[in-house]
């Protein structure tokens, strides 16, 4: 894992939750130290509760900079999901201080950032710890974005699902019917139960 990919002062930036059906889509953008390294620090996707929890403090107090940012099922509705994530991303990278000077950003689509230059990576994720950290921090918020959900709205488990199509949050939607969190916008793979949004 590289800390950097070039000699100025970059970020690495990272979303979670395009695939949900309900709650937000988050993305994190995340300024380490050049010299910084971590022997767990990698893929959200990899780590344990436990992991990810000790690496999120772990990179809030190491962090030269770091942002976290929601965009809601409502904006997601009203522009795809694909451009929610980079505006998560925009405003995330927006909130930066210091701001960065170059972005790296996780995956292969993501529309410029004002005059910042970027470099897309596929898994990015498990090969800059920038980024690494912002899929982290990421992950976490909105993780716990959706238990505080759940609370309101216990019928769709989401405390266990975070908002993705399992077959407890696709019950749900048949008993109970949509939230008020749920993206109107998405609808099931064929081979599950189609629901009318």
């Amino acid at each position: 894992m590289q800390t950097q990919h070039t000699k100025f002062v970059e970020c690495g930036t990272d979303e979670a939750g395009r695939g949900c059906l309900a709650g937000p889509v988050t993305a994190a953008a995340v300024i380490l130290p050049p010299s910084y390294s971590h022997a767990l620090l990698t893929d959200s996707k990899k780590l344990t509760a436990k992991q990810l929890t000790e690496l999120r403090k772990e990179i809030e107090q190491v962090a030269i900079a770091y942002s976290i940012a929601h965009v809601l099922p409502e904006r997601i509705d009203e522009i795809n999901i694909l451009n929610a994530s980079i505006e998560a991303m925009h405003l995330a990278i927006e909130k930066l201080n210091p701001p960065p000077e170059y972005i790296l950003v996780d995956g292969n689509r993501f529309a410029p950032y004002l005059d910042i230059p970027h470099k897309c990576m596929i898994k990015g994720d498990a090969r800059f710890l920038n980024i690494a950290a912002a899929s982290v921090l990421a992950k976490t918020e909105r993780d716990d974005f959706m238990k505080k959900l759940h609370s309101k709205s216990p019928g769709y488990g989401w405390v266990t699902n975070k908002g993705y199509p399992t077959k407890k949050h696709r019950k749900g939607i048949q008993s109970v019917g949509v939230s008020q969190w749920h993206r109107k916008s998405f609808t099931l793979l064929p081979t599950q139960t189609q629901f009318d949004f």
